[in-house]
C-alpha cells in the first residue's frame, strides 16, 4: 500500500470511494480543474448496474492535503498514471471500465500501457494527446492562446475558474502524449466527443482512433462544450450503455 502525505493511504488521500454493486467496476476520473462531482448526474444510473469508483486527483481543490500535489512530479502524465495504478492495486481492482474525462483520458492510456491487465476498456471523454496546433495536427489552440490562458490564470484565477467549464486545457503543453504512446495502447477504446468542443476539435478523435493500436471507435454527442456528462447526461449514458456490458 502506498502511503502519502500525513501517513494516509493513497485511496484516503485521493478521496476514493466505491458505491453501487455489481460484477463490473466502472472507474470515473475527472479532468484538470475539476473534482469527482463532475460525474454527479450519471452516477445514480450507473450504481444501479455496477460498482462505481470515484476519486480526486492530487491537484483537486477537494483534496484536503495541499502538499499532495508536487508540480515538478506531476509535470508529466506518468506520475498521474502511477497514482492511478497504485490506487487500483490498493483497491484490489482489475479489468475495470475506465472513463477518463479530458486529461484523465490520456492518463488512462499511459497507465494501460504499463499495466494492461487493470483495464477492460478505456472510455476517453474529450481527451487529447496534445492541445497545441502543429503543422499536421489540429490540437485546438495556438501557442499564443495558451500563453494568454496562463496569463489570465496568474492575474485573475477566480475569473478564469468561473469560465473553466466551457474552456479547459492543461496548464502546460509538456503534459502531452507522444503518438508512440497511443500506438502502445492495446486496450479497446471508445472515444467520446461533442460536436463543438473548443478544447478538443473533432479531428482529434479521428487522430487518436487511427493511432491507437487496439480496436477503437469514435462516438459523437450532439451538444456543444467540453463536459457532455454535465450538459448532455442522458445522451452520455446512452453512449456508455452501448459499450458497457449491461443496460443503462
Amino acid at each position: 500500500m502506498v502511503m502519502v502525505g500525513k501517513g494516509l493511504s493513497l485511496s484516503i488521500a485521493m478521496n476514493a470511494r466505491t458505491i453501487g454493486a455489481g460484477i463490473e467496476t466502472v472507474v470515473l476520473a475527472h479532468g484538470f480543474g475539476a473534482d469527482q462531482s463532475v460525474w454527479d448526474k450519471i452516477v445514480p444510473s450507473l450504481t444501479q448496474r455496477c460498482r462505481v469508483v470515484l476519486f480526486d486527483w492530487a491537484f483537486s481543490g477537494s483534496v484536503k492535503d495541499p502538499t499532495l500535489f508536487d508540480p515538478v512530479k506531476y509535470s508529466t502524465f506518468d506520475a498521474f498514471a502511477d497514482d492511478l495504478i497504485s490506487l487500483l492495486d490498493e483497491m484490489n481492482l482489475k479489468s475495470v471500465f475506465f472513463v477518463g474525462h479530458s486529461m484523465s483520458g490520456m492518463i488512462g492510456c499511459v497507465a494501460s500501457t504499463k499495466r494492461p491487465e487493470l483495464f477492460n476498456r478505456l472510455i476517453l471523454v474529450g481527451a487529447s494527446p496534445r492541445y497545441i496546433n502543429l503543422e499536421d495536427y489540429e490540437g485546438g489552440f495556438e501557442i499564443t492562446e495558451v500563453d494568454q490562458l496562463l496569463s489570465s490564470i496568474e492575474s485573475n484565477f477566480h475569473q478564469w475558474a468561473s469560465s473553466f467549464a466551457s474552456l479547459v486545457v492543461g496548464p502546460n503543453d509538456p503534459i502531452s502524449v507522444d503518438k508512440d504512446t497511443l500506438e502502445k495502447v492495446v486496450i479497446p477504446c471508445t472515444i467520446i466527443q461533442t460536436i463543438n468542443d473548443v478544447a478538443v476539435p473533432v479531428s482529434v478523435g479521428d487522430y487518436m482512433m487511427k493511432r491507437i493500436k487496439a480496436k477503437s471507435t469514435v462516438e459523437i454527442i450532439e451538444v456543444d462544450g467540453h463536459f457532455p456528462q454535465l450538459t448532455a447526461d442522458v445522451q452520455f449514458l446512452e453512449v456508455l450503455g452501448g459499450v458497457l456490458p449491461f443496460d443503462l
